[in-house]
């Protein structure tokens, strides 16, 4: 009975410091996300499993290039991950698929967008971004729904950046999908 007892209170004491640890890295450091649809291919694939840094851009701002999973304007309930492509204060130029950044001192850059498995030479347009927007686009432009369509992405509606790929596991790596592309 004495053994009983003791493992009892052993597994219940594992479980509450489970608790106690867990609980808050799941809801303010790190979260789960599976990838759905086509909008990030070939980068992502519907099913891929990633682990979401929601702490990084509470210590710093997001960066041109990164992968990021957030709530979009027009539908906050759910989620999408999208490539940051233009930064607070910019003006992102889209001009039959090739696009062009006029930096906040004036001076502009061509993005070499290598990541890009289709482009969608239709869409022509400028958009200026305010203090707090980030302009975000999938990989697979044709079948993406992003800044182009919806408009600028508020900051606040950013959770995280992709940070670790588990599934699928030939793939498995530290900051999927990371971009080296001019700030």
């Amino acid at each position: 009975m004495k053994f009983l007892e003791s493992a009892f209170k052993e597994i219940l004491t594992f479980i509450v410091l489970a608790v106690i640890i867990v609980v808050p890295i799941r809801l303010f450091v790190a979260q789960p996300f599976v990838v759905e649809g086509e909008s990030m291919h070939p980068t992502f694939e519907s099913g891929d499993y990633l682990v979401v840094d929601e702490l990084t851009y509470h210590l710093g701002a997001p960066h041109r290039g990164d992968v990021i999973i957030f709530r979009p304007p027009v539908d906050p309930n759910v989620f999408y991950i999208k490539r940051i492509i233009g930064l607070p204060g910019e003006t992102v130029h889209i001009n039959h698929g090739v696009t062009t950044i006029t930096k906040t001192d004036g001076t502009s850059v061509t993005l070499n967008e290598s990541y890009v498995v289709a482009e969608d030479a239709t869409y022509t347009q400028d958009t200026t971004l305010g203090p707090d927007q980030y302009f975000v686009m999938g990989d697979n432009r044709p079948r993406s729904s992003d800044s182009r369509i919806w408009g600028p992405l508020p900051a606040k509606n950013i959770v995280g950046r992709a940070f670790f790929r588990l599934i699928p596991v030939n793939e498995v790596g530290v900051l999927p999908g990371a971009a080296s592309v001019p700030q």
